[in-house]
């Protein structure tokens, strides 16, 4: 399995394979759905069932954290320096301000800084049908280049 590949370079066709690629990752597997992929933004969204709770009934905070660190993610791949093909997340917080039990929740990510090496991502993760903050999420990711020989 390779670690960094190259992506479809037009936007579309990059949301249509990060789409195709997260069915049967963890994105699939708990229903993560991809709205948008911007410049230095992407969109997400994830309606709630049984699998998304903790043993206690309330949402899990992973499936929070999912939600938050995916549309970090796609947005880094969308958002790749030239001569970059792939990154891995470095570091990661999150402050959990709610819960639901039902609904959508809705992820917007935005990249607070774009450098050669690293960039930082800030996600804020909402309540779709009441747009209550549920979580403020931040990411680092590291870029990864081809080796060089």
């Amino acid at each position: 399995m390779a670690i960094a590949q190259n992506y479809p370079a037009d936007r579309d066709e990059l949301a249509a394979w990060l789409t195709e690629q997260g069915k049967m990752k963890l994105p699939g597997s708990l229903d993560i759905h991809l709205i948008e992929l911007g410049d230095g933004s992407a969109r997400m969204s994830c309606e709630i069932s049984e699998k998304h709770l903790a043993l206690n009934g309330y949402l899990h905070a992973a499936s929070i954290v999912a939600l938050a660190d995916t549309a970090a993610g796609f947005g880094c791949i969308a958002n790749l320096p030239e001569g970059a093909n792939g990154f891995t997340t470095m570091e990661l917080k999150s402050n959990h301000l709610g819960t639901m039990l039902e609904g959508t929740m809705v992820a917007d990510a935005h990249m607070t800084h774009s450098g050669r090496r690293t960039q930082v991502w800030d996600v804020v993760v909402k309540a779709e049908e009441t747009g209550k903050t549920l979580a403020l999420f931040r990411c680092t990711q590291m870029i990864i280049y081809p080796a060089s020989d």
